[in-house]
């Protein structure tokens, strides 16, 4: 009798079902294995599907036989665990930057990583609906280009811009497209940004991903690739609050000792720390002085003070002094 064209793709399947069907809860045994690959129009004997095991075993598949009455056999050590697919989907579910048709796309393809049977423990987890997300599907494919442009040393355009109070598009500069070299892309606050080398402007900038437009690699090279170098990102990231624009200062604070735990959350573990009286401590700290980071400081109310430089304790006084006129 000839065999079927399938047959060629017997270790294939084999594999695929140990995969999706296997686990250390879950042995298949051999008479499964071969039901499982009679659906796929595949005959095979006991025999043979020892011969494949070894087989698949000898290719670096790690495939354990539980021995007894309800023995069988399942996938052991996988690309990933199924702690570290509970951190990929925690991480796809919490990033405001993804819109909710793609999270769950995302997810249904990690859950692909596992058995079915843990699977269904990932799907248990998603809880997105009621979660701001992205409006933009088209993040993606912006991020892959910058991506490559990176990659390959190129300059981008594109257009930016925001949206207005009737939830439409406002492109910035009148829709004149932006031209400028990126370096890298930072994950913040929930949020994709591009940082990037301006040349008209003659500095590092960034911008949300997820408001470009049209992005296309040029054919110019980059420029601004010293000044990049200058860049500490783990610095920049911990001066920058939410990425909003301004000057960079050193600034003293004076925080009640319980907020120890928010400073080093914000800045890191390796800022120095001095204690100032029974209560307080003071910290010196790089920061870009936005509004962001007087909000920041002024959610912390009277546990934390401004000590210098004096133009931000004025500034900060005057941010104090508008809202509370705003409720007088």
């Amino acid at each position: 009798m000839a065999k079927s064209p399938n047959q060629k793709l017997k270790l294939l399947y084999l594999v695929k079902f140990l995969m999706q069907h296997s686990d250390e809860d879950h042995p298949v045994s051999t008479a499964q294995i071969i039901d499982e690959l009679k659906k796929n129009d595949i005959s095979a004997e006991r025999k043979s599907i020892y011969d494949d095991i070894e087989a698949l075993c000898n290719f670096g598949v790690d495939i354990v036989q539980v021995k007894g009455r309800n023995g069988g056999y399942y996938i052991g050590e996988r690309d990933f665990e199924l702690p570290e697919l509970k951190l990929l989907v925690d991480s796809v579910q919490s990033s405001k930057f993804i819109t909710q048709d793609k999270t769950y796309k995302l997810i249904k393809k990690i859950e692909s990583l596992a058995s079915v049977y843990d699977g269904q423990l990932l799907q248990r987890q998603v809880y997105v609906s009621n979660r701001v997300k992205s409006m933009n599907e088209s993040i993606y494919y912006t991020v892959d280009a910058i991506s490559d442009a990176i990659t390959q040393n190129k300059k981008i355009r594109y257009q930016y811009f925001e949206y207005t109070v009737t939830k439409e598009r406002r492109f910035r500069h009148d829709g004149k497209f932006y031209e400028v070299s990126p370096f890298a892309l930072i994950w913040d606050d929930e949020n994709y940004y591009m940082l990037a080398w301006d040349s008209d402007a003659g500095k590092m900038k960034h911008y949300r991903v997820d408001k470009m437009f049209k992005v296309s690699i040029t054919d110019n090279e980059r420029e601004g690739i010293k000044e990049f170098e200058k860049v500490d990102m783990s610095a920049y990231t911990k001066s920058v609050f939410g990425m909003f624009g301004g000057n960079e200062q050193k600034v003293k604070l004076r925080f009640a000792n319980h907020l120890v735990g928010a400073v080093l959350d914000r800045f890191g573990r390796d800022i120095i720390v001095i204690k100032d009286g029974d209560e307080h401590f003071t910290v010196s700290v790089n920061v870009v002085v936005s509004q962001q980071f007087l909000a920041w400081v002024f959610g912390f109310g009277d546990d934390v003070e401004i000590i210098s430089p004096e133009d931000v304790r004025n500034e900060m006084k005057k941010q104090a002094e508008i809202i509370a006129n705003k409720y007088n």
